[in-house]
């Protein structure tokens, strides 16, 4: 049993999590870069014990970075380097189902990343590694996350695949049907590379995916205005927060470990004199626990 860490990264309409206690923010360095915002560092108290929450707004306070313009492997890498166990990402996206309409909660399963302009590995020449991501989201934080949806009476949906397009554009009419004869069940632009970078940080990752609006393939499409939008992004914005609160009391102040915590055990194939020392200074957090530095 270790401690838990939870860490939640906000989307768009949620850029603070407010009733911690001893909160600070505080600016995190990474050999990466710079991180989206400061971390806001705070404990829940909840019926099982207080836990510790480390909270990081994707685009930063007042939204100020594009889906293509986040140093995702920074935010990946300050939130393992300040002791973050697990981590949520709390994410706006558009529907490609009927059945989703807007102000549900999808706890996707999958993805398909149609991303081509970010970083997406924190491995490259000097030490090349591969990891899983057959099944890239934490099935266990899922569960937790759709029990507090249930006890909140929020409509959600277990499952369903995430398409990640890059953006900042929407999709076209025939892109929009492309995805929804492919089986998506939502789109956005933010979910890859995170979950790919958090799980070669061994961080176990899920998703609360908020629904907003239907994509173009809908017919009500044109008649989303803004206004709507923004009122359901508030709705959404005080549903996770609910959702959170109860996650971080079922989780608790402690954890049993999850086999996501090891997904770099053979993940190198670079031979040990091969690799790259100034790489491997990099990855002190990220993996320091099997390069032993």
């Amino acid at each position: 049993m270790t401690k838990t860490v939870l860490g939640v990264i906000g989307g768009s309409g949620v850029y603070e999590f407010p009733g911690l206690k001893d909160e600070r923010w505080e600016r995190v360095t990474s050999p990466w870069g710079e991180a989206s915002d400061e971390l806001h560092f705070g404990v829940l108290p909840t019926a099982s014990g207080d836990v510790d929450m480390v909270f990081l707004p994707r685009h930063g306070r007042g939204h100020v970075h594009s889906p293509t313009s986040i140093n995702y492997r920074a935010n990946i890498d300050v939130l393992k380097r300040v002791g973050v166990t697990d981590i949520i990402s709390v994410s706006a996206v558009g529907s490609l189902k009927e059945e989703l309409p807007p102000g549900t909660f999808v706890i996707v399963d999958q993805f398909i990343d149609r991303s081509f302009a970010r970083e997406k590995s924190f491995f490259g020449p000097g030490l090349v590694a591969h990891v899983s991501m057959a099944e890239p989201v934490c099935a266990r934080l899922g569960d937790h996350i759709e029990a507090a949806c249930k006890a909140n009476g929020i409509a959600h949906a277990r499952g369903g695949t995430y398409m990640v397009m890059e953006g900042p554009q929407f999709s076209t009419l025939a892109e929009s049907n492309l995805y929804r004869s492919w089986g998506c069940a939502v789109i956005g632009m933010t979910n890859m590379p995170e979950a790919k970078l958090a799980r070669e940080a061994e961080m176990p990752y899920a998703t609360i995916a908020m629904v907003t609006d239907f994509d173009c393939w809908h017919d009500d499409h044109e008649n989303v205005d803004v206004a709507s939008v923004i009122k359901i992004l508030g709705e959404n914005a005080e549903n996770s927060r609910a959702v959170l609160r109860d996650v971080a009391t079922s989780f608790g102040p402690t954890r049993t470990p999850s086999p996501i915590d090891t997904a770099l055990e053979f993940a190198f194939i670079t031979a040990p004199e091969k690799r790259d020392p100034e790489l491997i200074a990099k990855l002190d957090a990220v993996a320091g626990r099997v390069l032993n530095v």
